[in-house]
């Protein structure tokens, strides 16, 4: 038999372990038959001895008389005839999952698996297509944890080139994917399948099993916009909107298009603008922003600061001071952000 690589690898477990289970109780019906035509005489062991050498033909000597003993011969000539091709299909079939790499693909998604569900505060990304693959794309250049969830196999090879990758195979509208991806974890989650209406039961089903996950929607049409946010939808974002602004953009201020481009797809890729807050862990709480170092030390221009939901100041002054929960927009290489995160935002790390 030839398993087809595209084969759902649960269906290829449950096969395996049904194969496992036939070719046992085959041997304990051999073993069971001579034990009751022998009359409880030989110990079971070597039934089950005398059961395995006569359906893989080994040819070892008899271990209980079944030579001239005629219900015992019939019985052996049935069940070599029977169980051998139970015992055949099942070697074959073991045999062609392990050359083909389907055990070993269950064996490497269920390691994958296990990595994920270790993740706190990551990103999922559903869908692979030209704009899933860009948003991983810039996730991973952030050094940020991303698990993709995607059902062609050919999308998620095409984003393994981007680095190593988590993902889950499967359709993101089906709970037990958001769950393999970690979604009680998750920090966030942005869905950009083809479909709104897809996109709009996932954000449903993101917002019903993390509250305080972050949820990030593609949208064609704009009348949706309002059911997804009222769906959990914090963000919404419209290619076309997007598309229109650039065109704009492009006509009236170039030279601003033309850096952001630069910053974004330059060879080295590590320039960013990015977002720190100010955790109550942070030795920087309650300091001014040049006490912070964020320049001296972390080489970052910090662009503006906003504390709570007031409103942003922009390009804030050296003495603009740090409270608890402060967010600040800055601009800097990719390393240099993450090293300054820790100190931010979590333990100071000295």
């Amino acid at each position: 038999m030839r398993l087809n690589r595209q084969t759902d690898p649960m269906q290829i477990k449950r096969k395996i372990t049904l194969i496992l289970v036939a070719i046992f109780i085959v041997i304990l019906a051999g073993s069971s038959g001579y034990y009751i035509i022998f009359g409880g005489k030989p110990r079971f062991i070597d039934c089950v001895y005398m059961t395995v050498i006569s359906l893989t033909t080994v040819g070892y000597g008899e271990v209980i008389q079944i030579t001239g003993n005629i219900p015992a011969q019939i019985y052996t000539m049935v069940l070599i005839t029977f169980g051998m091709g139970i015992i055949l299909y099942g070697i074959s079939t073991l045999t062609a999952a392990i050359v083909e790499g389907e055990l070993s693909g269950i064996l490497r998604k269920n390691k994958m698996l296990k990595e994920i569900q270790k993740l706190k505060n990551h990103y999922i990304v559903c869908g692979a297509g030209e704009t899933g693959r860009l948003v991983l794309e810039e996730l991973i250049k952030n050094n940020e944890a991303a698990v993709l969830i995607e059902q062609d196999e050919e999308n998620i090879q095409r984003c393994k080139a981007i680095g190593d990758l988590l993902y889950v195979q499967g359709d993101a509208t089906d709970d037990e994917n958001l769950f393999g991806a970690g979604i009680e974890n998750a920090a966030g989650i942005i869905i950009v399948l083809p479909s709104d209406k897809d996109n709009l039961y996932i954000t449903m089903s993101a917002r019903m099993h993390n509250r305080h996950i972050r949820i990030i929607s593609r949208m064609i049409d704009q009348k949706l916009e309002p059911k997804l946010k009222k769906a959990g939808a914090d963000s919404v974002v419209s290619p076309n909107f997007i598309g229109a602004m650039r065109m704009a953009s492009e006509m009236i201020r170039p030279t601003v298009v033309y850096f952001l481009d630069k910053m974004l797809r330059s060879g080295r890729g590590d320039l960013r603008v990015h977002q720190i807050t100010v955790s109550e862990h942070s030795r920087v709480a309650g300091k001014t922003l040049i006490e912070s170092g964020l320049k001296n030390k972390y080489g970052l221009l910090v662009l503006a600061a906003r504390y709570d939901r007031e409103e942003i100041v922009f390009n804030p002054s050296p003495n603009h001071s740090l409270k608890v929960g402060t967010t600040l927009i800055v601009m800097g290489a990719v390393d240099n952000i993450a090293q300054a995160k820790k100190t931010f935002e979590l333990l100071d790390i000295g």
